[in-house]
């Protein structure tokens, strides 16, 4: 396999990294096909076991993911039809205000939800608000854990071949 096929398995790796941090990219699905690709064009034991190994790890912090924010989120009052709404907000805040308007449009929007659903009172939809982004957040930051254990074992398989 030439360096020039690794450069853009690497990109497109990079490209998943970034993308599990920016809503509507399904960034661990980009790291998972990046991988095949790279186990595809090589048959080796190694590129095969790391396939065979990334995909459990990305498969178990999928399960996480799903599971870690709706306890949280359940126990903070907020609705999951106001996640989800809050997060077509912020997919369409991040190509009206590129990079920025994806946070505003989530955050935006569940705050403004959260108020009316409460009454009115900054300090309890900002405390709901709150809870609801570190759910979300949360969940993020076992993806992006899950897709650079991957990246990193994929760096290091090919060094060692």
């Amino acid at each position: 396999m030439g360096t020039g096929q690794e450069v853009l398995i690497g990109a497109v790796m990079l490209l998943g990294l970034v993308g599990v941090s920016a809503p509507g990219v399904p960034g661990t699905l980009l790291c998972w096909a990046a991988l095949l690709w790279w186990a595809t064009l090589r048959h080796t034991g190694l590129n095969w076991a790391v396939l065979a190994v990334a995909t459990g790890v990305l498969a178990l912090g999928q399960v996480v993911v799903w599971l870690m924010p709706s306890r949280r989120i359940r126990d903070s009052g907020v609705s999951w039809r106001n996640v989800i709404t809050a997060g077509a907000f912020g997919i369409a805040g991040f190509f009206l205000v590129p990079v920025i308007g994806g946070v505003l449009g989530f955050v935006g929007f569940l705050y403004v939800r959260e108020r009316v659903r409460l009454g009115g009172g900054h300090r309890t939809a900002w405390a709901a608000t709150r809870r609801a982004m570190r759910a979300v957040g949360g969940s993020v930051l076992v993806e992006l854990m899950a897709c650079l254990l991957v990246t990193g074992t994929w760096l290091a398989a090919v060094i060692i071949s």
